[in-house]
């Protein structure tokens, strides 16, 4: 089956509500979409959200790539090729996570449609449904529980806090969550390489009683030999991000000792469903846990990572709330969530609906 046309667009998704982590302020997100025309009128979708300040691509650069020549090249081409295709993108724009991502999703979405069969199912679905982590960004301890509170009533029961400006407040505001919330709440942490060494340690150690089940890129990239020399027990729960981009780092970080126990899958780091499995086999030779997150994100390429999440065995976590904060999107469907309890929505390909160009 041809490929008869590929459209790239762009689209500033706002947030319904603003958000600080430990470098910056978001209010609103840029996305940019592909789609993928097949001959018999099957459109599948992509979407990309790079990071410039982890990745070095900006949307903008990712839009530039997928409204290139390079890419309408493909135009003719035979979707049930998609793999060689994704790999030929990889060689035309390599170092480029958001520009392979968005074409790597497009196909795999076209051709789970023209199989009939969602895109889990392409790899063999391995989990069937896992909570997601809902994410709290910095703020003081009053708004920390309103915006707690609000999650634990919509059903969810794992949060994820951003922490890293003050190591002080932080241990307050987690302590003080344990204390409201009492230990059914799952506590996740996500520093963005807002720490030290001395100050990850210092965290750990006063908030032990607090029960916190992993630590994300506590320590700036580059300090990963910092992390090896801290105890098992601390390595265990920490969580690569900002250091893992992509199969090579993975293989570094496989390395004993070990400086992370837990590596987080982001589609816009490694350039999508193919590369995530790069590091995915990487991690589970290793015994290494997957945890799969994401950037403020459409539909379309959150439910792309929840496919590829539920394909690998060692998957123990997600973080996949990315889209759940966007007042608008280009879709709709793609996954089911019911009190924080995610899973595919059984429908070929990516399952989303009504496409908005």
């Amino acid at each position: 089956m041809q490929i008869k046309s590929i459209r790239a667009f762009r689209r500033d998704l706002a947030l319904t509500k603003p958000y600080t982590i430990a470098y910056q302020t978001i209010s609103t997100v840029e996305n940019i979409f592909l789609t993928v025309e097949l001959a018999n009128g099957i459109v599948g979708v992509g979407a990309a959200n790079p990071s410039p300040e982890v990745v070095g691509e900006s949307p903008d650069q990712t839009l530039l790539n997928l409204q290139s020549d390079a890419i309408q090249q493909f135009v003719g081409r035979d979707i049930r090729h998609a793999f060689q295709l994704i790999d030929e993108v990889q060689a035309l724009f390599p170092n480029l996570p958001g520009t392979l991502a968005a074409f790597d999703i497009a196909l795999h979405d076209a051709l789970g449609q023209l199989l009939g069969i969602p895109v889990v199912e392409l790899y063999g679905q391995k989990i069937a449904a896992l909570p997601t982590s809902i994410t709290i960004g910095i703020m003081n301890i009053a708004e920390t529980l309103e915006a707690a509170r609000d999650y634990v009533q919509q059903g969810f029961r794992v949060l994820k806090v951003k922490t890293g400006l003050d190591v002080a407040e932080d241990i307050g505001r987690i302590r003080t969550l344990r204390e409201q919330f009492g230990p059914d709440l799952v506590l996740r942490v996500d520093a963005n390489q807002g720490y030290n060494a001395d100050q990850l340690i210092r965290f750990v150690s006063q908030t032990d009683d607090a029960n916190v089940e992993l630590i994300e890129q506590p320590l700036a990239v580059g300090t990963e030999e910092e992390l090896r020399t801290l105890p098992l027990a601390i390595r265990q729960r920490l969580a690569a991000d900002e250091s893992l981009k992509g199969g090579e780092a993975a293989l570094k970080l496989a390395q004993q000792p070990q400086p992370f126990g837990i590596f987080n899958i982001k589609l816009m780091k490694c350039g999508g469903i193919r590369g995530a499995f790069d590091i995915a086999t990487v991690a589970r030779l290793s015994h290494i846990d997957l945890f799969w997150g994401c950037n403020d994100e459409s539909i379309v390429s959150i439910t792309a990572a929840l496919h590829a999440a539920f394909a690998c065995p060692n998957t123990r976590y997600i973080d996949l709330d990315g889209s759940l904060d966007l007042a608008e999107d280009v879709v709709k469907g793609g996954f089911i969530i019911e009190d924080g309890i995610m899973r595919p929505n059984g429908l070929p390909g990516l399952g989303v609906t009504d496409l908005t160009l």
